[in-house]
């Protein structure tokens, strides 16, 4: 898998402790369950406007936070597996979206996470998927995707 990411020019970034009373993934059984991962496209400050996709973000960059999230689960899983050979199959894919109330391109803004998946895992990365709107989300964010990876034994 190491190749394969070379391949699509992808470096993992490092992993950081959540910011809560949580983990970032839970193995139980033969399944990988890791945490809802958000991604911003700026800081915000207290009183500024919490930025929607729709509005002040866009489909692209929406999309592009969609990505980013799943590039990170990489390192999550790597981190939880040892390896990304590891993975048997990405089983379920949960994704909210920041929109305006009137937005309903959920599906081609998690895209960014789901292409990224197939591209890297081919057939086991093709997964079930629910794609929401939602009102808010956590810390401003636009995206927060959470997933179920089923895992082989080692």
């Amino acid at each position: 898998m190491d190749t394969r990411l070379r391949e699509l020019g992808i470096e993992l970034p490092p992993v950081v402790p959540p910011p809560g009373s949580f983990v970032p993934y839970l193995i139980s059984g033969n399944y990988l369950y890791l945490s809802g991962k958000g991604a911003p496209r700026r800081n915000l400050s207290p009183g500024d406007i919490v930025p929607k996709v729709g509005r002040e973000v866009s489909l692209q960059e929406a999309n592009d936070c969609a990505r980013d999230i799943g590039i990170y689960f990489l390192a999550l899983i790597k981190e939880a597996l040892g390896s990304l050979d590891r993975v048997e199959q990405i089983v379920k894919v949960f994704a909210m979206v920041n929109a305006v109330d009137d937005f309903t391109e959920h599906t081609e803004v998690i895209n960014g996470c789901s292409d990224l998946l197939v591209q890297v895992f081919g057939r086991r990365g093709q997964h079930t998927r629910s794609a929401v709107g939602v009102k808010s989300l956590p810390k401003g964010f636009a995206v927060e995707i959470e997933a179920m990876v089923e895992i082989r034994n080692a």
